[in-house]
């Protein structure tokens, strides 16, 4: 007889502070969720509160933009939760280094952006897709209740290029396609695939200097957050394939 299906689970790549751990914190009323950085250190307060506020929450160093390094992870995966572990949601956060130069000042690390964002998120969907069409054939009731998902945090640079910041417009372009295309893939096969324009400063610690003058006017993580559990609980009969998110006072 065939093994019962283990509960399907929740992925964020970059789980850092900010948008990845408040989504790492949504996700988790709802499901088990593995939480992704590059270093431990920056996952084990996360984990820990999770668990502590009686979540399950796992933590893996993990490259996503390398292949051998996300395969590895996803057997770790399977060796946790079971063989049978399907994705209900994975989220991709893993964001390039924002820096403004002028374009004749730079040299090969021009590109640099393009490996952790562009070639990451592509890393990433290949190895969690085939874990969540696998939520799509599954009989038992829990991996039916809401379309497997996959999310890309993108930026305002995803709508244009900035001065000085073509690597990270570069990038965060690439993700949008890629997004898109994988859409009119997979969405056919029962997957929400969705891009999340976040324009506009984030309430993060690395933030806390700037002071606007005008009150709400960098976006609650938690907020995002919100967004992208709604994101995960649409039918399949009304996807959105890109929501943007900006404080009311932001000029766009």
């Amino acid at each position: 007889m065939a093994s019962p299906l283990s509960r399907p689970i929740a992925i964020i790549a970059g789980a850092g502070p900010g948008t990845g751990a408040a989504t790492a914190r949504r996700f988790a009323q709802s499901y088990p969720v593995v939480l992704l950085a590059r270093t431990p250190a920056s996952l084990d307060l996360l984990v820990n509160s999770i668990n502590e506020d009686g979540g399950s929450a796992l933590g893996l160093p993990a490259d996503v933009a390398n292949p051998d390094t996300m395969s590895s992870t996803m057997s770790q995966i399977q060796t946790h939760f079971g063989p049978d572990v399907t994705v209900a949601a994975a989220v991709f956060n893993v964001a390039s280094q924002f820096s403004r130069a002028p374009f004749l000042n730079t040299g090969a690390e021009f590109l640099s952006s393009l490996e952790a964002t562009a070639r990451g998120a592509s890393v990433f969907a290949r190895a969690v897709i085939p874990f969540m069409l696998a939520g799509v054939e599954a009989k038992n009731a829990e991996h039916k209740r809401y379309p497997p998902t996959i999310i890309f945090t993108g930026a305002t640079a995803a709508l244009k290029g900035g001065s000085g910041l073509g690597s990270f417009a570069m990038s965060k372009f690439a993700v949008r396609a890629l997004a898109q295309s994988l859409a009119r893939e997979f969405g056919p096969q029962g997957l929400h695939v969705a891009h999340a324009i976040i324009d506009g400063i984030i309430a993060t610690e690395k933030t806390k200097s700037y002071k606007p003058d005008t009150p709400d006017a960098k976006i609650d993580p938690n907020a995002i957050a919100e967004a992208y559990w709604f994101l995960h609980t649409q039918p399949r009969s009304a996807f959105t394939q890109e929501l943007d998110l900006r404080p009311y006072c932001e000029s766009w």
